[in-house]
């Protein structure tokens, strides 16, 4: 009877030690997922409160940009598509028969070079125009990011380090034109380059974004500016309205093709139809799509499609894919009152020889 006792006592201790080892292990388990959590709410504490997460509510465009026409006095917007700048990126003219060269010390070149030549273009080419203010609109691909292999081994610098730099330059830029024309509207989208995501999303795309991050600090760095509005979208397009005219500030990596013999111009003309007709059936009606991605100048106004080209330049893919060879432009234009986008122009913002290439 002692052993059969016994025998008993040690399956029931046999049992509740097993108990005690998988209840060990869910709390270790428990443990590790309570750690992950904390981190992870830690991580997205410190962004909102980096960033200020009602900065990236749309905002409505400021008075100015609806100034009606006036007798004998000849009011308008000057406007730049800031697009594909992929600051960072290393373009070495070796490679592409010596087409183009870029790197960072090329770009902040080629960024003054925009900037001065447009504030030089609306004062000495477009003189007797009582400027409102001036629309700076961000395309996209601001950074070329590190979504591919390639990119992460031959930029001039991890992407945070890209973010910390250019954000001082950009703030620059837009100080000046505020300087300039007393007053600036940034409208904003993001680019599928600067994604932290492997693979292109859509939930909570435009916060996986680096761009994000950089466009809520220059608002943040702004905020006490009068001079100074942002427009920063949750969605990938921006909407913003110009004496009445309606843009539509997309990327354009949404729009796929373009191998045809028409070029860009197929996906382009599908893809505004597209969004014309959930613009009309959703009350959010549009006059033009602005758009960059493409790395091509690209002037519709009267099919609706403005795309700028890329301050990046020719790069390694355009030449491997025998694309056709465009120079580091952006795109610019003036609207008015009366005749809303007008007087298009190109922004070539390289020079070889300055650039030493």
């Amino acid at each position: 009877m002692a052993d059969l006792a016994e025998f008993s006592r040690l399956e029931e201790l046999e049992r509740a030690t097993i108990s005690l080892q998988r209840q060990l292990a869910e709390a270790k388990a428990a443990e590790r997922r309570l750690r992950s959590v904390s981190a992870e709410r830690d991580d997205l504490a410190r962004r909102l409160e980096a960033t200020g997460r009602t900065l990236a509510r749309e905002i409505t465009p400021p008075k100015w940009m609806a100034t009606k026409a006036k007798r004998g006095v000849f009011h308008a917007t000057p406007t730049l598509l800031l697009t594909d700048t992929h600051f960072d990126e290393v373009t070495r003219p070796e490679e592409i028969d010596w087409l183009n060269a870029y790197n960072r010390e090329i770009a902040v070149s080629r960024l003054k070079r925009c900037i001065e030549t447009t504030i030089m273009l609306s004062r000495e080419f477009l003189s007797g125009l009582t400027y409102d203010g001036f629309l700076l609109m961000f395309g996209g691909d601001i950074f070329s990011g590190i979504i591919h292999q390639e990119l992460r081994e031959t930029n001039e610098a991890p992407i945070l380090r890209s973010v910390d730099f250019w954000e001082d330059l950009l703030a620059a830029a837009i100080d000046r034109l505020a300087t300039e024309y007393g007053k600036v509207h940034v409208a904003c989208t993001y680019g599928n380059h600067g994604r932290q995501s492997r693979k292109p999303i859509y939930k909570n795309r435009a916060w996986d974004t680096f761009e994000w991050l950089m466009y809520c600090h220059l608002a943040k760095h702004f905020s006490g500016s009068k001079a100074v509005t942002f427009q920063i979208p949750d969605g990938m397009d921006c909407h913003v309205q110009s004496y009445g005219v309606r843009y539509v500030l997309t990327h354009g990596d949404q729009f796929h093709g373009g191998t045809g013999i028409a070029g860009a111009l197929s996906p382009l003309l599908l893809g505004s139809s597209r969004k014309t007709r959930r613009a009309m059936s959703s009350d959010q009606p549009f006059d033009i799509m602005v758009l960059g991605h493409w790395h091509q100048h690209i002037w519709l106004p009267s099919r609706g499609i403005i795309a700028g080209g890329a301050l990046k330049g020719y790069d390694e893919f355009a030449y491997g894919h025998n694309f056709d060879f465009e120079p580091a432009n952006q795109a610019f234009w003036i609207a008015t009152p009366e005749h809303g986008v007008t007087f298009p122009m190109q922004i070539f913002c390289q020079d070889r020889k300055v650039e030493g290439w």
